[in-house]
């Protein structure tokens, strides 16, 4: 019945006002209606050719159509076994026997050493992840359609692909992603709209507080690992597009595209300096003068350290959360930003405060020395804890360990974490959970005053616009090249937090 006769056209435009002598009931619209011209009429009675633009969409080669679930030729279990493993990489596999859905997530680590090598290389590694993402969206969108999720991430030490959606047509998407990646073309317009692009993301970095403090914090702390500033000063000196497919080419052979053998000592980490025992601080002027915050993070480093000191930390963090805030920001007023952490720095433990505060109301010297009072009020705290508040937040950290999770993905994202940081501790819950239920409060003072005496290895960072306007903090040494300090420091060996 889609005939030409049997067509009514529509036409609306602001041009054909006062043309429109009829008027409609309810709002008055006016409009008009006409025949169409027999001349047309005619026209279209006819044969003719129908333009070759207009025409069906090709099938879409992504959308699913087997929804079974699979069988697996593995055997069942709790966590994921590895399948492979050989001089190439390996593979670890897991069957989904909760959810039971027809969706898979899959996760590709490609590891090159090539990335670290230089901060130009790491320049050049965050454009070609751009580029690539570029030159996937048009051929992938019919992926997106059929609701087939992908993304690039430029990870430390290697490219991170994670795919999820409908396992019947999954691999057609990553065979696609391969494709793109093994014949990798970057045309000079897009090589120098993302260059501009990354320019603004790190200058963007560098003017906020929080981002830069973090930076200048890992950059002590990481052995080897480049700052933004260098990340900046390599993009802003000019790279150009046959710097990029020069280090493409690099690239894809140390991505064993081309089945090369993998080194021995593949990096997934940092090596991590050992702080000295004493109080080193680094203060660093911010980029910003129209950023009236300063920010101060004071970090004690705990060292090597295993799974179950892992966990009394996150208990002396929970402890903390509550006073913290309480002593610094509501009875301090010193910012709207304060919070601990727990510090996982590639294996080695620690933990923060950070307060970030207004810097023309309060020096950075200031906000340290009230962090530092907080702490001490914090350890009478914690001695004089009763053995119903002790055993009520133990009880509460393992609810939260105890949580089902909500979707598939929050289970990937916890066994990935496992493989990609090659530990494969997959009942890393299930032991922290043993060993909270083993603590007792006198253990947990213990961990904090170990912190606290003459030997803690404290890192304090302080970013701020204003000129220092207060005495440094007593037995307190200032860090004026970071090079210089770390380059005089041991070194961690590479440490895993197993068991």
């Amino acid at each position: 019945m889609l005939t030409p006769d049997r067509a009514n056209l529509l036409l609306l435009s602001p041009e054909n006002e006062g043309r429109c002598p009829l008027k409609e009931k309810w709002f008055g619209t006016c409009f008009n209606t006409e025949d169409i011209l027999e001349e047309w009429a005619q026209r279209w009675s006819g044969d003719f050719d129908l333009h070759p633009e207009l025409h069906l969409p090709a099938e879409n080669k992504f959308i699913a159509s087997d929804f079974s679930l699979k069988e697996s030729d593995c055997p069942d279990t709790e966590f994921p076994v590895r399948i492979m493993n050989n001089e190439r990489g390996c593979m670890w596999y897991k069957k989904d026997n909760k959810f039971k859905i027809p969706k898979a997530y899959v996760r590709v680590n490609l590891i090159s050493p090539i990335i670290q090598k230089s901060p130009e290389n790491l320049v050049l590694f965050d454009i070609f992840v751009n580029v690539l993402a570029h030159n996937l969206a048009e051929p992938a969108y019919e992926a997106d359609v059929a609701q087939l999720e992908y993304k690039l991430v430029a990870g430390e030490h290697g490219l991170v692909v994670r795919l999820k959606g409908f396992n019947h047509k999954l691999p057609l998407l990553l065979k696609l992603i391969v494709d793109h990646l093994a014949d990798f073309r970057a045309e000079p317009g897009v090589f120098n709209m993302f260059s501009e692009q990354l320019k603004k993301t790190y200058f963007n970095i560098l003017i906020k507080p929080e981002r830069l403090g973090k930076d200048v914090r890992l950059q002590i702390l990481e052995h080897c690992r480049w700052s933004v500033i260098q990340k900046y000063q390599a993009v802003m000196k000019g790279l150009t597009v046959d710097d990029l497919m020069t280090f493409v080419t690099g690239l894809k052979a140390e991505l064993k595209l081309q089945f090369q053998t993998l080194s021995a000592e593949v990096p997934v980490l940092f090596r991590v300096v050992e702080l000295p025992q004493k109080q080193h601080l680094c203060k660093v002027k911010s980029l910003n003068k129209g950023d009236a915050n300063s920010e101060v993070t004071v970090y004690y480093q705990s060292g090597l350290k295993n799974l179950r000191e892992h966990a009394l930390m996150e208990l002396m963090v929970m402890h903390m959360e509550e006073p913290c805030f309480d002593f610094l920001r509501t009875k301090e007023t010193l910012g709207y930003q304060v919070y601990p952490a727990c510090r996982n720095t590639s294996g080695v433990l620690g933990f923060s405060v950070t307060v970030e505060t207004q810097a023309t109301k309060f020096s950075t010297e200031f906000v340290e020395a009230k962090i530092e009072e907080f702490l001490v009020s914090f350890g009478e705290r914690l001695s004089g804890l009763s053995e119903e508040a002790f055993r009520t937040q133990v009880t509460a950290l393992i609810k939260l360990k105890e949580c089902e999770d909500a979707h598939l993905g929050e289970e990937v994202d916890r066994n990935w974490f496992e493989v990609v940081t090659q530990q494969y501790v997959f009942k890393r819950l299930n032991k922290e959970i043993e060993a909270l239920k083993q603590f007792s409060q006198e253990q947990l003072v213990c961990w904090f005053l170990e912190h606290r005496n003459a030997t803690s290895r404290k890192l304090s960072v302080h970013l701020t616009f204003l000129p220092t306007s207060s005495p440094l903090l007593k037995d307190t040494a200032l860090i004026g090249d970071i090079r210089a300090f770390t380059s005089s420091l041991l070194l961690h060996p590479y440490h895993k937090i197993l068991s």
